[in-house]
């Protein structure tokens, strides 16, 4: 493990440390990730796409954004890829032209079995077990609803 700076153990580091141990991690993440998805043309961000839709094919764009945190803006661009690699499609919803509907193609559910794979994978390099990582899930899961304003 590296070692930290000893003057992290004061003052403002003492919380520095929090911010610099999930910046880390969330980097260790991506490459990580990189490494797995790669061989399935996938960025990380269109692999969270692709595996909301796994769990429910035919949403709406902005239900994909809101289970994402995505906001339309950021999403629209990544569906687009997605659409070019012919993983998904996306059409105008019949009853309201305002509301975009994502759909998987045949080769984005043929996906789905070369991607379940990674969660397994990320588990075994993490060292955790799967109650730590769920117990890690639910803490952050509240430091992101506490920092967001939403929380106490």
């Amino acid at each position: 493990m590296d070692e930290e700076p000893k003057e992290m153990d004061e003052g403002v580091g003492r919380f520095a440390r929090l911010c610099f141990a999930i910046y880390g991690a969330h980097h260790a993440f991506n490459r990580a990730y990189q490494a797995l998805l790669e061989p399935l043309g996938l960025t990380y961000p269109q692999f969270l796409a692709m595996a909301a839709l796994w769990t429910r094919d035919e949403r709406p764009v902005g239900e994909i954004g809101r289970a994402l945190r995505l906001e339309t803006s950021t999403l629209t661009p990544l569906l687009k890829r997605l659409e070019a690699a012919g993983l998904i499609y996306r059409e105008r919803a019949k009853e309201d032209e305002r509301v975009v509907i994502v759909r998987l193609t045949e080769a984005g559910k043929a996906l789905e079995a070369e991607a379940e794979k990674i969660p397994g994978c990320l588990l075994q390099a993490s060292g955790l077990t799967m109650e730590e990582v769920l117990k890690m899930v639910g803490d952050l899961d509240t430091l992101r609803v506490n920092l967001s304003g939403g929380g106490r």
